[in-house]
């Protein structure tokens, strides 16, 4: 991700004659404070270890970090409001002839409902596009780096099923440089998992929490028809575990469409989509901040005077927006087999509001948790939702099962136009978190 020097090696060679020297030694006091700035303003280049096998990766690799800057904590923290970020928020689907890094036989993570070849899925031209940033390039996925970086780490993703979907990617991923081993599971639906990968004592694991804040879903109690949600007090799963987390990506969104009760300081807040019940309807925007600001408070609450605190990088996967057309249970509910072009689709107030929250309480919990830890807390949005919504071929639809028409075009068929298929567009979600952990360290 190294930025490289664009303006200043062409030196021509002509005869030195004394006006020349002159133009020359003027030139050189002109471009040495420019290459001077250029160090100052761009100090990324120097961020990326050489920790690369794979060729690919070698070509956008940068120089090693040099010893003496090593231990220089937050350097780049000090230079981040002058020096422009890559924004891979911004960009368009370009065709890529690579194709997806694993498959169903190279990778036995996948989930069954997104296993989207295994199941008959006949097109797979939704396997052949890259995100391309405007501003920036955006490597492959390096397995090997992404390890080294979580080497003796904790990586943890809390939320609900698209943190699941983004951590099986990931793990798929991985599995290309070396086999995790599943090492811890509860029995229900592997809701909690973890995993190590041993060569590089790395954990990844995963927490159940579709609200992050504490919560009673409507599944837990029979006759319970309404989510309860408990919006000043983190969920215990994995707030209790914060602390033997060294990077977390929270990530959740869409169980705040479905009906709930809300509570704040024991009283009933008002309700989403309760007619029955004598409450206030107040929607879920105003409520899915909340949970964020709690989250957030809680992340950046913890004991930072300590001096064994360790640097902890705390990222917020944004809003990924479904595609279903017209019915859900109806033959060609997501029956796109292409990226949307540039401007073919806006984006849905719904989907643009939730993006909104969670930029906005990232942007606020980032300044607050930088100063509160000494610059050892880093808060960041990885900000999917425009790259996401472009991607409406990118969900499993009816191959959520295996071979749904296997006895032909039923009218009614089950689809899935929330998750993504494994392989598919939300690999590029870990090659971005794979960059921004690359800044963080």
């Amino acid at each position: 991700m190294g930025t490289t020097n664009h303006h200043h090696h062409h030196h021509h060679h002509q005869p030195t004659t004394f006006p020349i020297k002159k133009l020359i030694t003027g030139a050189l006091y002109t471009l040495l404070p420019l290459a001077l700035l250029h160090v100052y303003l761009f100090p990324i280049s120097l961020k990326q270890p050489k920790l690369i096998t794979s060729t690919q990766s070698q070509k956008t690799s940068s120089p090693s970090i040099p010893s003496s800057l090593a231990a220089g904590e937050g350097v780049e923290h000090r230079h981040s409001p002058r020096s422009p970020r890559c924004d891979y928020s911004d960009g368009r689907w370009v065709p890529d002839s690579r194709g997806p890094r694993y498959n169903g036989t190279s990778c036995s993570t996948i989930k069954d409902g997104q296993n989207c070849m295994a199941h008959g899925r006949p097109d797979t031209g939704y396997l052949y596009w890259r995100w391309q940033p405007n501003h920036c390039q955006l490597p492959a996925f390096d397995p090997v780096s992404f390890l080294h970086l979580i080497q003796n780490k904790h990586l943890a993703f809390v939320g609900d099923s698209m943190a699941r979907n983004q951590l099986e990617s990931l793990l798929c991923l991985l599995s290309a440089a070396s086999p995790p081993e599943l090492v811890y599971r509860d029995g229900q639906e592997n809701k909690f998992r973890r995993w190590v990968f041993h060569g590089y004592n790395a954990t990844v694991s995963i927490f159940w929490c579709p609200f992050l804040v504490k919560g009673i879903e409507k599944s837990a109690a029979p006759g319970l028809n309404h989510n309860k949600l408990y919006l000043d007090s983190a969920d215990d799963r994995w707030a209790s575990e914060l602390d033997r987390m060294d990077m977390v990506v929270f990530s959740v969104g869409h169980w705040f469409l479905h009906p709930a009760i809300y509570y704040e300081n024991e009283l009933v807040l008002g309700c989403h989509h309760c007619p029955e019940l004598n409450h206030t309807e107040i929607g879920f925007f105003d409520v899915f901040r909340k949970a964020f600001k709690t989250t957030l408070k809680v992340v950046s609450s913890q004991d930072w005077s300590s001096p064994a605190s360790s640097e902890k990088l705390v990222v917020v996967t944004t809003f990924s927006p479904a595609h279903f057309e017209g019915e859900w249970d109806k033959f060609g509910a997501c029956p796109k087999k292409k990226p949307y072009k540039e401007g073919e689709k806006g984006m849905e107030y719904m989907d643009a509001e939730m993006r909104k929250i969670e930029v906005e309480e990232v942007e606020a919990a980032a300044s607050k948790g930088a100063a509160k830890s000494g610059g050892r807390l880093r808060i960041e949005a990885l900000d999917v939702t425009k790259l996401a919504l472009l991607r409406p071929d990118g969900h499993p639809g009816p191959y959520m099962y295996p071979n749904p028409f296997a006895d032909g075009i039923k009218e009614k068929v089950q689809n899935d136009c929330v998750h993504w298929c494994l392989p598919g567009p939300i690999d590029t979600w870990n090659e971005i978190l794979l960059e921004m952990i690359k800044r963080w360290k």
